[in-house]
C-alpha cells in the first residue's frame, strides 16, 4: 500500500523590474544553501494566512522589499515533487503545491537579501525571457514556463 504524498502549501513570485513595461526582466536569485539553484522567491503559507498575505511577508523576509504590484495571479494551484536528492532534506513534505503571483517592482524599490539574519539567497540578477531558462535550476524549468506563458497569454507580460 502506498502513502498518500503531502505537500506543502507554498507561495511564488514572479517579479519583473520596475522597468516594466519599458523594459521586461525578470528577478532571479541564487539560493544560499544549494549551489547553482537560481529561482524565483517563493515561500510556505501559514496557517491562518492567505495566499496573498503569505506573499508580502516572504518577499520581505527573502528580499527584503515587498513593495510591489501585483499584476496577475496565476489560476490554478501547481504542485511538484522535490528531486529525490532534496526529498525529507529541507521539510518533511514530498514536494510543494504553490500559488503563483506575478509582481512589478515599483519605483525606487531597494532590494535587501541581508534584510533577516540567514538570508535565503547570496545573489540576484534581472534577465531576459529568453536567458531565464538556461539560469533557473533544472526541476523548476517547466513549471515556470508554464505560468510566464499563461501571463503573457493573458497580455500581463
Amino acid at each position: 500500500m502506498q502513502n498518500k504524498k503531502s505537500y506543502r502549501p507554498n507561495v511564488a513570485a514572479v517579479i519583473l523590474s520596475s522597468k516594466y513595461p519599458d523594459k521586461c526582466e525578470f528577478f532571479v536569485a541564487h539560493r544560499s544553501d544549494i549551489r547553482n539553484a537560481w529561482q524565483f522567491p517563493q515561500g510556505g503559507i501559514d496557517e491562518g494566512e492567505t495566499p496573498q498575505e503569505a506573499l508580502y511577508r516572504e518577499l520581505l523576509e527573502e528580499i527584503g522589499c515587498n513593495d510591489v504590484e501585483i499584476l496577475g495571479e496565476f489560476p490554478e494551484w501547481i504542485t511538484y515533487d522535490f528531486p529525490s536528492t532534496a526529498k525529507g532534506k529541507v521539510y518533511p513534505f514530498d514536494g510543494q503545491t504553490q500559488k503563483y503571483f506575478l509582481v512589478r517592482l515599483k519605483e525606487e524599490s531597494t532590494i535587501n537579501l541581508q534584510a533577516f539574519d540567514v538570508p535565503e539567497f547570496k545573489e540576484y540578477e534581472f534577465v531576459a525571457y529568453e536567458d531565464l531558462f538556461k539560469k533557473v535550476t533544472y526541476f523548476k524549468r517547466r513549471v515556470y514556463r508554464r505560468v510566464i506563458d499563461h501571463f503573457i497569454k493573458e497580455g500581463l507580460i
